[in-house]
C-alpha cells in the first residue's frame, strides 16, 4: 500500500474528532495553581490571520524569531506597527529585552521545579535522575509558554553551542547550575562573558576534563580534551587557523583549576579552585602571543594570581578574535537564516560581533536587518523540539511537558541535554529528516489528545478562534492556504492533524 499523509490521517480522523470534542477532563484545583495550566490573558477571537499567498514579515518572525505563533500571536503583533516593518521593528525591540518582559505564564509552568534555583551544593542532595526530569521539562514549558520567546530561542542556541552531556560523573548535578548561571545568564548578554563564565562552569570542567589539567610535575602531561573544544567548537572553528601547538599551549596556560568532586570530598561541592603548584609555569605562545613565564621565585600567591589571569589572557586572545566572529556567525545565519546562509549576511554579522564587544542582542540586530533574513522565508526545517513546541503553541495546548512529550522528543533524537558529545545537536536539515514519520504521529496524538492526561487541547475553542478553517489553516501555516490545501483538508475531514503534518507547518 502506497502510503499518504493523508491516508494516515484519515485513518484515524473519526477517532481524533471524537476525542478532540470531548475536551480537557474537569478538575477541582484551581487553575492557576496548575503549572502550564494558568489562563493566559489573551485578546478575544475571532483573530486575524496572514491573507497574502506567501509568508509576510510578522509570519517570518514568528517563525524565526519564537518557537511558533500562538493563535493570538499573528494579531498582537500586526497591531505594533501601521506596517509589517514596523510591527517587526516594534517585535523586535521587545524581544531583545526581555527583562522588560512580564512574563507570569512562563514563571508559573516552571514554579514546580524549585530545584532549579538551589544554591550549587545543595544540589547534591537530589537524585540525578529528578534533576534531569526538571531541567527537560522546564525547558519545553518555558518554550510553549514563555513570552520572552527570542530569549528562549536564544538559550536553545547556546545550550547546544556549549552543549554538556550530564551523565557524566559530577556534571549529573552541575549542569543544573551551569543551565541556569552560564546559559540562561548570558543568552542575550555578552559573548566573552559567557565564555568566561563557560570555562569556569563546573560542569564543564567536569565535562571536558578541566579538572584534572595538571601540572605537577615533569611527567604531568597537559589534558588537552578541553582546550580543543574551546577553540574548535567555542570560539575559532575547526578551520580558524590554529594549530595543535596552539591546543597544546592552551591546555598549559589552563592548567591548575579544579573542582571539588564528590569522590574527594563531602564540602564545598562543585566549587571551582585554582591550584598554584599545579599549573604549568613556563612560557607559552598561543596563536603568536607571547606569555611570560612565571618567575621560579613566586610564592604561591603570586602563582595564583599569574595562574588566572592567564585564562583571561586566552580568552582575550579568542573571545572577538575574527576566526571567532565568523565562525559564531555563521552558526547564527544557519539558526535564523538558511543552512547555507549567504555570505553577505554572515560578513555582516560577524563585523558587528566585533565592533560590538561580542554584544549579543546587536549582533541579533544586524543579523535580522540582513537580506538574508528579511528575505529567506519558510526554507528552514523545524528541528524536533521546534516542531513539538511550536504545535503546542500552534494549537494552545496545555501540558506539563512529562512523559509523553518527553518520550516523543526521545524518539525523534532531540531531547534537551541528552547530547553525548561537545557539538551539541546538529542544526542543519538531514539529520533530522528521519523524524517525519514520528511527526505524523505526533500530531494526530495531539489532535487525538493521547499524549497524556497532562497535554491536552480543546480543537472546538480552538477552531472558535477564527472567523473560517480556512483561518486555521493561515494561522499555523502562516499565510493562505492554497486551493489544494483548502480541498486536502476538507477531504482529509481532519484539518488540524493533516495541517500539523504538513510540509509548510514543518518549516520555519
Amino acid at each position: 500500500m502506497n502510503l499518504t499523509r493523508r491516508h494516515f490521517l484519515q485513518a484515524g480522523s473519526t477517532a481524533s474528532l471524537a476525542a478532540v470534542a470531548a475536551g480537557c477532563s474537569k478538575v477541582d484545583v484551581p487553575e492557576v495553581l496548575l503549572p502550564g495550566r494558568r489562563p493566559l490573558t489573551v485578546p478575544e477571537g475571532p483573530y486575524v490571520t496572514p491573507a497574502g499567498n506567501d509568508i509576510d514579515l510578522v509570519s517570518h518572525a514568528l517563525n524565526r524569531l519564537t518557537f511558533g505563533p500562538r493563535p493570538w500571536d499573528y494579531q498582537s503583533v500586526r497591531k505594533l506597527g501601521p506596517t509589517e516593518e514596523a510591527a517587526f521593528a516594534a517585535f523586535l525591540d521587545q524581544q531583545l529585552a526581555p527583562e522588560r518582559i512580564d512574563d507570569p505564564d512562563g514563571e508559573n509552568a516552571v514554579r514546580r521545579f524549585e530545584v532549579l534555583n538551589e544554591p550549587l551544593g545543595e544540589l547534591f542532595e537530589y537524585q540525578e535522575k529528578h534533576l534531569l526530569d526538571a531541567l527537560v521539562r522546564a525547558t519545553v514549558l518555558r518554550a510553549v509558554f514563555s513570552e520572552r520567546q527570542l530569549y528562549e530561542v536564544m538559550v536553545n542556541f547556546w545550550s547546544d553551542h556549549f552543549n554538556i552531556d550530564p551523565s557524566k560523573g559530577d556534571a549529573k548535578w552541575l549542569k543544573v547550575a551551569d543551565d541556569r548561571d552560564v546559559v540562561r545568564a548570558h543568552a542575550l548578554g555578552n559573548f566573552p562573558a559567557m565564555l568566561r563564565a563557560s570555562a569556569l562552569s563546573p560542569a564543564m570542567l567536569w565535562y571536558l576534563d578541566g579538572r584534572v589539567n595538571k601540572k605537577g610535575n615533569d611527567a604531568d602531561k597537559p589534558n588537552e580534551n578541553y582546550a580543543r573544544e574551546l577553540l574548535e567548537l567555542h570560539t575559532l572553528g575547526v578551520h580558524g587557523g590554529y594549530t595543535q601547538k596552539d591546543v597544546m599551549e592552551v591546555a598549559r596556560c589552563l592548567t591548575g583549576w579544579t573542582v571539588k568532586e564528590t569522590h574527594h570530598s563531602q564540602f564545598g561541592l562543585g566549587n571551582v579552585e585554582f591550584k598554584p603548584f599545579q599549573h604549568d609555569r613556563g612560557e607559552k605562545v598561543v596563536l603568536g602571543h607571547v606569555i611570560p613565564r612565571i618567575p621560579k621565585q613566586a610564592n604561591a600567591e603570586k602563582i595564583e594570581e599569574l595562574g588566572r589571569a592567564e585564562l583571561d589572557t586566552v580568552l582575550g586572545i579568542i573571545g572577538l578574535h575574527p576566526a571567532t566572529a565568523k565562525f559564531l556567525a555563521t552558526k547564527l545565519c544557519q539558526r535564523f537564516i538558511a543552512d547555507e546562509p549567504p555570505a553577505a549576511a554572515v560578513s555582516a554579522v560577524a563585523e558587528k560581533f566585533i565592533a560590538s564587544g561580542g554584544d549579543i542582542p546587536t549582533t541579533l540586530r544586524t543579523l535580522f536587518a540582513t537580506e538574508g533574513f528579511l528575505t529567506t522565508r519558510g526554507n528552514k526545517l523545524k528541528r524536533p523540539f521546534h516542531y513539538i513546541v511550536s504545535a503546542l503553541r500552534a494549537t494552545h495546548a496545555t501540558t506539563d511537558a512529562s512523559h509523553a512529550i518527553q518520550d516523543y522528543l526521545l524518539r525523534m533524537g532531540h531531547a534537551p541535554f541528552h547530547y553525548p558529545t561537545p557539538d551539541g545537536y546538529p542544526e542543519k536539515a538531514a539529520p533530522w529528516l528521519g523524524t517525519l514519520l514520528w511527526r505524523w504521529n505526533f500530531a494526530v496524538a495531539l489532535t487525538k489528545n493521547e499524549l497524556g492526561n497532562e497535554t491536552k487541547i480543546d480543537a472546538e475553542k480552538l477552531n472558535a478562534s477564527f472567523k473560517s478553517e480556512e483561518g486555521l489553516m493561515a494561522h499555523l501555516l502562516g499565510r493562505a492556504p492554497t486551493a489544494d490545501e483548502v480541498t486536502a483538508s476538507k477531504e482529509s475531514g481532519a484539518t488540524l492533524a493533516l495541517m500539523l503534518a504538513a510540509p509548510s507547518f514543518q518549516k520555519c
